[in-house]
């Protein structure tokens, strides 16, 4: 067990030139296909959730091969919170901006009555905004739940 615990705190990552040079050549593509998937997905399978964990899952795969300082060097702590909150904002004020130009929360053809566009562009062009808020949300709550459990509760900032 105390080994155990010892790996799990350790934030060197592994020196396995396989794996740190397959996960190097993985990650742009795996982040390449999540962005096809958030992008895609107001027609097709997939969408915000699922493009959200396939980028999520590029930082944290860079995590476990690197180790967890190394994939805050391509996304700070704070650069994370931007992006959940930004996408927060954007699923959240897009549904309520509907809501204030006289439709419902997230009906998107309210917005034809306050901007001149016809109503299935605007419905188009809103589960597209939505589905890209809802990626930038999921993908920096799984890395951050990563990095916190990643970091068996030895954090200063807490869990």
């Amino acid at each position: 067990m105390r080994r155990f615990r010892e790996q799990v705190q350790n934030t060197e990552g592994g020196t396995d030139l396989i794996i740190r040079t397959s996960v190097r050549l993985m990650v742009p593509f795996i982040q390449l296909f999540g962005l096809y998937v958030i992008v895609h997905g107001h027609y097709s399978p997939g969408g915000g959730f699922q493009g959200g964990v396939l980028l999520g899952s590029a930082f944290i795969l860079l995590a476990l091969a690197y180790g967890v300082e190394y994939s805050k060097k391509y996304m700070s702590e704070f650069a994370n919170f931007l992006t959940v909150n930004i996408g927060v904002f954007i699923f959240v004020g897009f549904g309520i901006l509907c809501a204030l130009v006289g439709g419902f929360f997230l009906d998107y053809g309210a917005m034809a009555n306050v901007f001149p566009m016809p109503l299935p562009e605007w419905r188009y062009w809103g589960v597209f905004v939505v589905e890209v808020g809802v990626g930038m949300g999921v993908m920096g709550i799984m890395v951050s739940l990563y990095w916190d459990l990643a970091s068996a509760g030895s954090r200063k900032e807490g869990l």
